[in-house]
């Protein structure tokens, strides 16, 4: 398994696993906002945990930029709700 990319062009994180690529897109809703709002992992590769991986790496990068996010992806919104250290990033 590789690391996750942020794609700041397609505006996305990406993570390259075994040919696969799993994603989880955002928008940017204001200059300290980003919405979350989809996350995909190929049906080869899932329960494997990488939907976490790009997640939590995807929110790092809001948090050491300073952005908030608004998670309108349901896994998202569950990953937040699971990982409280995450709580205060979170708008909407």
């Amino acid at each position: 398994m590789g690391e996750v990319i942020h794609d700041a062009e397609n505006r996305m994180f990406t993570l390259d696993t075994d040919g696969f690529q799993s994603r989880m897109k955002y928008r940017e809703i204001s200059d300290t906002e980003l919405e979350y709002y989809t996350t995909f992992v190929p049906e080869e590769l899932r329960g494997r945990g990488i939907a976490q991986i790009v997640v939590k790496a995807a929110l790092d990068y809001a948090r050491q930029n300073g952005f908030k996010v608004k998670p309108t992806c349901s896994f998202v919104d569950k990953y937040m709700q699971k990982n409280k250290q995450y709580a205060d990033l979170r708008i909407g």
